[in-house]
């Protein structure tokens, strides 16, 4: 079964308790999302790092009920 983007959402969000998250649906099918996530969490860390976070928070989700996910993370400026 797939994951909406409200639960994506919210999974992320559990995860990363302080993120800004936007999901968008990418093909309009449920299947294909992209993600902004932006985290203070993300100071300091590198691009890959920022990614396994989110990886994380979604657990094993990833590959299976989420198909397709584009992700751009972000560590706010001050």
């Amino acid at each position: 079964m797939a994951l909406d983007a409200a639960t994506i959402e919210r999974l992320i969000k559990e995860g990363l308790p302080d993120a800004q998250v936007t999901i968008e649906d990418l093909r309009g099918d449920g299947d294909h999302y992209a993600a902004l996530v932006v985290s203070p969490a993300f100071k300091g860390k590198s691009r890959v790092q920022q990614h396994q976070m989110v990886y994380r928070a979604l657990g094993g989700h990833v590959g299976n009920a989420l198909h397709a996910l584009a992700l751009q993370t972000v560590a706010p400026q001050d």
